[in-house]
C-alpha cells in the first residue's frame, strides 16, 4: 500500500498533534518519481537548427565570421574574372541547334513595342525577301474635295485600308501599321518598323474582324527618310486616299488610326489637331521636314495614317516625342504626303531614293516688295559649285519666278522642286538693282 502512494505522488505529508494548545508541527518526506514516471530526455538539438542559430547562440568567434565573408567575396571575384577572360578571348557560345529560330518567330503579344525613332534601332541589315522592282503603282495624290466627314465616317472609310506589319528579327518581333495605295497589295509604311528584319508579314482585318495574312516583300526602303514599301501577294484590297499636305493649316481636325502597344488594340482611332506644318526635326542624324499634331500616337502606330477631315491620308505616322525625365503628351509627328509622294514611287520604279536636287541657295522667308509691286524674295547665301552658283545668282538678288511660275512664299519654290530630278533646266527669273534677269538653273545633287 506504501509504494502505491509513493507511486501515485511525489510529497507525503505526516502530521503529529500531542495537545490541544500545542502548536502543529509539520513534517515532510520527498523521494524521486520512479524511473518509468521520469519525463523522457529532451531530444538532441538537430544540426540545421545549430547553423541558424542566432549570432549570440553560436561560439564563433567575430575574426573568425569576418575572414568566411572576406575569402567568399575573393572566391567569387576571381570567378568572375576568369569567366570573363575567356570569353574576351574565345567569344560567347553559339545558342544550341534546338533554340535556333528556323520558322517565323511567335507572333508579338499587346506589350511588345515597336522600333520609334527615338529609340535605338535593332542592329543588322533588313534581309527581307525583295520584290522586283519597276511596278506599274504609284502613289497619287487627290486634291481636297467633297464635304467634311463626322469622325465615325473617316473611320469608315480608311479603316479597311489600315494594316497591321510585323517585322521578324533572328530573336524578337516588331510591331508597326501599314497603309494600303493599290489593290494588288502595295503597302506603305516606316522603315523602322521593319529594320533588322528577315521576314515579314500583313493582318489586313474585314469589315468582320477577321483577320487575314499575307507575307509581304520588300520593294524599296530608306532609313533616312524612314519609307518603306512592301508588296504583299493579294487582290481586291481597298487603298486608301492620299490627300495633299501641303493644304493643311494648323489648327485643322486630324486623325490617326494604328495598334498602339502592339496587336492587342490595333486599329486604333484617335484624333486631334495640326499643331505645325514644316516643323523641322532632327531625328538620328537627319533633318526631317514634318507635321505636328496632338492626335495621340504610341509604339505600334509607326506607318500608319494621319487623315484630314476629309478621309485622307495626308501624312504617315513617323515618331513621337519622349523624354525619360518629364511626361510629353501630345507631340507627334508624321511624314507629309506631299513628301513622301515622290519619295514612295522613286522606291517602286528603283528600290531606292534617287539623289535629291538642290538649290544651292537660301532664301529669306519674307517677301518683299519691289518698286515696281512684283512680290519677290531675297536670296540670303549661295553655295560655291551648286546649283544656284552655276546659274549665275548672287546673294542680294529677289527671285519673282521659278520655273515658270511665281513664287511669294519659300513653300512655294519647295513645292516646285519637289518635281524636278537631277539634270533638269528650270528657268528662274530674279531682280538684280532693280532690272531683271532671267537665268537658267541646271538642278544639281547636294554634294
Amino acid at each position: 500500500m506504501e509504494e502505491l502512494l509513493f507511486e501515485q505522488q511525489k510529497e507525503i505529508v505526516l502530521t503529529y498533534r500531542p495537545g490541544e494548545q500545542v502548536e502543529p508541527v509539520q513534517l515532510s518526506y520527498q523521494r524521486d518519481l520512479p524511473q518509468r514516471m521520469q519525463p523522457a530526455p529532451a531530444a538532441p538539438e538537430p544540426a540545421w537548427r545549430a547553423a541558424i542559430a542566432p549570432p549570440e547562440k553560436q561560439r564563433r568567434s567575430g575574426w573568425g565570421m569576418a575572414l568566411f565573408v572576406v575569402l567568399s567575396v575573393l572566391v567569387v571575384l576571381v570567378c568572375l574574372g576568369v569567366g570573363f577572360y575567356y570569353f574576351a578571348v574565345n567569344g560567347f557560345p553559339e545558342p544550341p541547334a534546338s533554340s535556333r529560330r528556323e520558322d517565323p518567330a511567335p507572333e508579338p503579344d499587346g506589350g511588345y513595342d515597336a522600333f520609334w525613332r527615338d529609340w535605338e534601332l535593332p542592329e543588322g541589315e533588313t534581309t527581307i525577301a525583295r520584290f522586283p522592282n519597276g511596278g506599274d503603282a504609284r502613289l497619287e495624290l487627290a486634291g481636297t474635295s467633297g464635304e467634311v466627314l463626322a469622325p465615325g465616317a473617316v473611320y469608315e472609310k480608311v479603316n479597311p485600308s489600315v494594316v497591321t506589319v510585323l517585322g521578324y528579327q533572328p530573336m524578337a518581333a516588331s510591331v508597326g501599321t501599314g497603309i494600303i495605295f493599290s489593290d494588288d497589295g502595295y503597302i506603305l509604311t516606316n522603315y523602322h518598323v521593319i529594320a533588322g528584319s528577315s521576314e515579314c508579314s500583313v493582318l489586313v482585318t474585314d469589315q468582320f474582324g477577321v483577320d487575314t495574312r499575307y507575307d509581304a516583300l520588300l520593294v524599296g526602303g530608306d532609313a533616312d527618310m524612314d519609307l518603306a514599301v512592301l508588296k504583299a501577294d493579294a487582290q481586291g484590297l481597298i487603298p486608301a486616299e492620299f490627300g495633299v499636305s501641303d493644304d493643311l493649316a494648323i489648327g485643322d481636325r486630324v486623325y490617326a488610326i494604328g495598334n498602339p502597344l502592339g496587336i492587342e488594340l490595333r486599329n486604333t482611332f484617335t484624333d486631334g489637331i495640326v499643331s505645325a506644318v514644316n516643323r523641322d526635326v532632327y531625328v538620328d542624324g537627319v533633318t526631317m521636314t514634318l507635321i505636328q499634331t496632338n492626335a495621340a500616337l504610341n509604339s505600334g502606330n509607326s506607318g500608319g495614317p494621319l487623315i484630314n477631315q476629309y478621309g485622307q491620308v495626308v501624312g504617315v505616322n513617323t515618331i513621337k516625342m519622349m523624354s525619360g525625365d518629364d511626361t510629353i503628351e501630345g507631340l507627334g509627328f508624321a511624314i507629309p504626303t506631299s513628301l513622301a509622294v515622290r519619295w514612295v514611287n522613286e522606291l517602286i520604279a528603283f528600290g531606292e531614293l534617287q539623289p535629291q536636287p538642290v538649290l544651292g541657295v537660301t532664301i529669306s522667308r519674307i517677301p518683299e516688295v519691289l518698286p515696281d509691286g512684283t512680290m519677290g524674295l531675297r536670296v540670303e547665301s549661295v553655295t560655291p559649285g551648286l546649283s544656284g552658283d552655276k546659274a549665275g545668282i548672287r546673294v542680294g538678288d529677289y527671285v519673282v519666278s521659278f520655273n515658270g511660275q511665281n513664287v511669294a512664299t519659300t513653300e512655294e519654290i519647295l513645292a516646285l522642286r519637289r518635281e524636278l530630278r537631277v539634270g533638269d533646266q528650270v528657268p528662274v527669273r530674279v531682280c538684280r538693282d532693280g532690272a531683271y534677269l532671267d537665268l537658267t538653273m541646271t538642278m544639281m545633287a547636294e554634294k
